[in-house]
């Protein structure tokens, strides 16, 4: 911000193009992390993991002077972000359904591809609700009280629902999880 004096009172004005650059720098140095937690959020679907980043930092850039003096920013937007993607998902009950189809990219990284796909396919057959306590809780490493406050509800639910969507993880990979733990 610059500050400018308008004769009797000192005023702060903003200038579009410094709330533009830091916008920019904001989202360049968050872009790759939100888009995997949106990867995550939508079942490893790529297109709409990259709609609903764009969806997440035009939500923020929007109201960017609030964004920017929260706490933590990026829990702001991860917050925009899971609160989108369940709003997407009720609005999406339509007749679209997900098919099976090879990646468009390789998954990087020194991880099994097996597993990275079949907790993908699994992930992506839970409700999104507890995807997303799964996703915060244990891919971004969110303690419960944190998860809770991103997903507006209280730390007894998010609890509640951990423990139900790692069993029906448990359940979905069945006979496969020995297999994929063990290589």
């Amino acid at each position: 911000m610059t500050a400018e004096t308008d004769g009797e009172r000192d005023t702060v004005v903003e200038r579009p193009t410094q709330r533009l650059e830091e916008f920019r720098e904001f989202a360049s140095s968050s872009g790759s992390r939100l888009f995997r937690t949106a990867l995550l959020l939508t079942g490893g679907d790529w297109h709409q993991a990259e709609d609903l980043t764009q969806t997440a930092l035009g939500r923020a850039f929007a109201s960017w002077r609030r964004v920017r003096r929260a706490d933590d920013p990026d829990a702001y937007v991860r917050t925009i972000m899971v609160r989108a993607h369940i709003s997407q998902r009720r609005l999406r009950r339509s007749g679209e359904r997900p098919v099976e189809a090879v990646p468009e990219a390789a998954a990087s990284g020194g991880s099994d591809p097996a597993l990275r796909v079949t907790l993908l396919r699994v992930l992506g057959e839970l409700p999104h609700k507890d995807r997303a306590v799964l996703v915060l809780r244990y891919w971004e490493d969110r303690s419960v009280e944190q998860t809770a406050t991103e997903l507006g509800v209280s730390a007894g639910s998010v609890r509640n629902r951990s423990m139900r969507a790692l069993a029906r993880l448990r359940d979905a990979l069945g006979g496969e999880l020995d297999s994929l733990a063990n290589g």
